[in-house]
């Protein structure tokens, strides 16, 4: 019972490049307990596919090792204890949704379970619709479908709802959250932070192929500390802050409005309405987004990743 889901240990993956390797993961450790809800964020180029490829089984590390469920990922996913939805690939466009669910229950000795997990995907409704004539919202939780055919006890999701409108994406959540109420360990990587402020139980943040921050949706929050203040100000004020507050770290305009970050939200404040002709001024809270963008931008990707010599 006490057998993580996953545990990796020392994890390293570098690739060769036109400018030589390239260290895409470079020492991860992680272990996630079985029954979790786990978001894996990070920029592009942070070396997330290519941890969720090792945990898989898809591709082996350079060093480290990996685990699931106290075995190596191919035998666990022999033994039908782990399965995942990929972003692409892996359907028959001229197959019905029903045909695709009853050949690939074939191969799993699962043919019990066709209406179970169509039911469960919410696609009866489309049971009889080909594959090529289904949105890309309806395709993905296709691939849900095929994923729960084993039951397995971890599901690996690789940007599920990437490319998905609005709709779709809330669509797929739902149907997500009602699985994860049996108990079925989740591990999602997602470019919406929403999806993972508003799902997961735990996030792991990556950056150059390293974790940079794991916990709570709170506790993450928290670790990139202080408020922001925004107000619609003239360019004149905005100069006579900054020299006000020179530990200003952060200053954007958006929608009209300058956001500031400073250590001392509240004397920002006041400063702003005792001594600029400041509007509209409010305090907020980091949301996810906010501790995404600072608890990265020292592993900015636009920076080259590590090449080893």
């Amino acid at each position: 019972m006490n057998t993580p889901a996953i545990e990796l240990s020392g994890l390293t993956k570098t690739f060769a490049s036109s400018t030589g390797p390239v260290r895409a993961v470079n020492g991860i450790d992680l272990r996630i307990g079985a029954g979790e809800i786990v978001a894996f964020l990070g920029p592009n180029g942070a070396g997330k596919t290519s941890t969720i490829d090792m945990m898989l089984g898809l591709s082996t590390p350079d060093s480290g090792s990996v685990r699931v469920f106290g075995t190596d990922p191919v035998t666990a996913a022999g033994n039908g204890r782990i399965a995942a939805v990929m972003q692409t690939g892996g359907l028959l466009p001229d197959f019905t949704v029903a045909e695709t669910v009853r050949i690939v229950a074939g191969t799993f000795g699962a043919a019990a379970a066709v209406d179970r997990v169509v039911e469960r995907a919410r696609l009866t409704d489309i049971a009889d619709r080909k594959v090529s004539k289904c949105s890309g919202g309806e395709q993905q939780r296709l691939k849900f479908a095929l994923a729960l055919l084993p039951d397995p006890d971890l599901i690996v999701l690789d940007e599920p709802t990437a490319g998905m409108d609005v709709e779709s994406r809330r669509s797929f959540w739902a149907t997500m959250r009602a699985d994860a109420q049996s108990g079925r360990t989740v591990v999602f990587a997602t470019h919406y932070l929403e999806e993972a402020d508003d799902f997961a139980d735990r996030i792991v943040m990556v950056a150059k192929g390293q974790i940079v921050a794991d916990g709570s949706t709170a506790s993450i929050r928290a670790q990139a500390s202080g408020r922001t203040v925004s107000a619609i100000l003239n360019p004149n004020d905005l100069e006579m802050v900054r020299a006000t507050f020179p530990e200003l770290t952060d200053v954007s305009e958006r929608g009209g409005r300058h956001h500031l970050h400073t250590p001392d939200s509240d004397a920002l404040a006041r400063h702003l309405l005792t001594a600029t002709g400041a509007r509209e001024v409010e305090i907020t809270s980091h949301n996810l987004e906010d501790a995404f963008v600072a608890l990265t931008s020292e592993h900015s990707q636009t920076a080259t990743p590590e090449r080893i010599s």
